[in-house]
């Protein structure tokens, strides 16, 4: 007896100092835990992401004795280069931050034994409310090291203003912009009519190659590497060369959003998320402005047969500290922003799509939930292609994110190019459509050979 006593009080004299180390452990508002976070939702305006962490640091965060402090807000190729620049030590380069968004090619940068494994902390109740695509991103082997935050995917969207006019004058109709060669006849027609104005621009021409290729039952990376000389690639391509080197195309670098301001274009392919920065009111040269109405339309589709499109964004990632507050401080605003309502508040903001499965149901059971009315178009275009299309997430390799970038940059210069001689030979009265045809074809093999290189 004296035994079982002298063991009871030696429990009541280090259960409290157990406890005490238990809460050490985690942040709670006497071991407070400040986050250091970058982010790419509103590089451009005022970021929704930042109202909702304002929000988490005065409820949950105050409570549980965490802040997020965010220090940069910028776009997911400058996160890429400081990313990369952290991690290798650059001269100059700031500290990996404590959290950050970015897609699952930055992995390789940092390694994955410098990121949080977000599955050692949710439990797999919580992990099964995720949406199973957006989820399935995440994982290296069985390591989640990306949590998604916010989807979205591609759309269509037009300056419907000005596109009701061109319509009125030519007969044209949004149905002849449900697929890729009704939107390139569209482009050259506007070109014309317009006198040498671009109706589109394509925000990711990697995005429409890789979807293309999709669509024709062929695949745009084979082992790594650009698959440029498949059949399917040049049907793909000769309808958007002859559009884009008929002048109906922007070729330009930059945002689709700063020249709708400016009507250079009228319309743009791109993240549904793009609705955050479209304008309300355009100018003119004289100096006029005019009230715009935008509508957003499915992303256009490359065969009557199939319809497909990819499903796009990144997600948050966590640097792995040995300060297991602060890992378990990421966990908690984790879980606090995908909550449901958390989630809807912060994604219906930007035109993005929730994660979970039960916001996912609510948004769409009722588009209403959208508070900024200028969104619900492009709610309503997800929601159809909700149906019938199959949504793709882009292909994760060894230097996916350089060979975008190269992809992108030489598309639009070997187009940019035989625009030029386009232009030119036309007025020394060569035939425009044969003309086209040549430029098309050698323009392909200009493209293959840059990208061989």
């Amino acid at each position: 007896m004296k035994k079982i006593l002298a063991i009871l009080i030696c429990l009541t004299m280090i259960l409290p100092y157990l406890s005490g180390c238990s809460r050490q452990k985690g942040p709670n508002p006497e071991n407070p835990v400040t986050l250091t976070m970058w982010h790419v939702y509103g590089s451009q305006t005022t970021s929704p992401l930042n109202t909702v962490i304002d929000e988490f640091n005065q409820t949950a965060g105050r409570e549980n004795g965490v802040t997020i402090n965010v220090v940069s807000v910028t776009s997911s190729s400058a996160i890429d280069q400081a990313l990369a620049a952290a991690a290798g030590g650059e001269p100059g380069a700031e500290e990996l931050p404590d959290l950050f968004t970015a897609y699952p090619r930055v992995v390789e940068m940092i390694g994955e034994e410098n990121l949080l494994t977000w599955n050692d902390y949710f439990t797999e109740e919580e992990l099964s409310a995720f949406h199973s695509e957006f989820l399935s991103e995440g994982y290296f082997d069985d390591e989640l090291l990306m949590i998604p935050i916010a989807k979205s995917t591609e759309a269509l969207f037009v300056n419907q203003t000005l596109f009701d006019r061109f319509c009125d004058k030519t007969g044209v109709s949004a149905a002849d912009l449900s697929t890729f060669d009704g939107l390139f006849e569209v482009a050259r027609n506007y070109y014309d009519w317009s006198g040498g104005k671009h109706f589109l621009q394509l925000n990711d021409y990697y995005n429409y190659a890789y979807v293309g290729m999709k669509s024709q039952g062929s695949e745009f990376i084979n082992n790594s590497q650009l698959n440029l000389h498949d059949e399917a690639f040049e049907r793909i391509w000769t309808p958007l060369a002859k559009a884009a080197i008929h002048g109906g195309i922007c070729l330009d670098d930059g945002y689709a959003a700063a020249k709708w301001k400016t009507i250079d274009i009228i319309a743009n392919t791109g993240s549904t998320a793009d609705v955050l920065y479209q304008p309300e009111e355009v100018f003119y040269p004289d100096n006029t402005s005019e009230s715009i109405t935008t509508l957003a339309l499915p992303y256009p589709v490359f065969t009557e047969d199939v319809s497909a499109v990819v499903h796009r964004g990144g997600g948050l990632f966590a640097v792995k500290s040995d300060n297991e507050a602060k890992n378990q401080a990421a966990y908690l605003f984790a879980k606090w922003l995908t909550e449901r309502d958390n989630n809807l508040e912060f994604v219906t903001q930007a035109g993005y799509l929730p994660v979970t499965d039960s916001a996912m149901d609510s948004l769409f059971d009722d588009i209403s939930l959208v508070e900024n009315k200028n969104y619900h178009s492009v709610y309503e275009a997800v929601d159809k292609m909700n149906q019938t299309y199959t949504f793709y997430p882009l292909p994760l390799y060894n230097g996916a994110s350089d060979t975008q970038n190269d992809f992108e940059n030489n598309v639009k210069a070997v187009l940019r190019t035989a625009h030029v001689q386009y232009t030119k030979r036309i007025s020394d009265g060569e035939d425009p459509e044969l003309l086209l045809n040549e430029l098309a074809e050698s323009s392909l093999a200009e493209l293959r050979n840059l990208s061989e290189k």
